[in-house]
């Protein structure tokens, strides 16, 4: 499975879900993405399939240490620019917004220097 801007949502989706409620059911997921039940349904049995989450007998969601690492990876880059955008003047809405598509697009190597001025900028 080709780690895309689209697993990369659901699994951040999961991780972030998980964070304000503990268990994460796919229609949490609906919810979250906005997406229809059988696109999500779909999805969750990819990333089953491909070993990026758990699903038990409940519906509940987990992931895996491979579907952790990207999420975690992913939130990282999500907050992080975030942060420095409403720090340059961004408004709330649009850092938001902006972090979301900025997440995927950016290199490993200009999110690591941008991780160093930021760290500048917080002292």
């Amino acid at each position: 499975m080709q780690i895309n801007e689209s697993v990369e949502n659901y699994l951040e989706s999961i991780l972030m879900i998980s964070k304000r409620k503990g268990n994460v059911r796919s229609i949490d997921i609906v919810h979250e993405l906005n997406f229809s039940k059988p696109s999500v349904s779909i999805a969750m049995h990819r990333l089953k399939d491909n070993g990026y989450v758990k699903i038990d007998d409940s519906g509940n969601l987990t992931l895996t240490k491979k579907g952790m690492a990207i999420a975690s990876a992913t939130y990282e880059r999500h907050e992080l620019l975030k942060a420095f955008l409403l720090h340059i003047g961004v408004s709330d809405a649009t850092a938001e917004d902006d972090a979301c598509k900025m997440e995927h697009a950016i290199s490993e190597e200009t999110f690591e220097c941008l991780k160093e001025v930021y760290k500048k900028i917080e002292k």
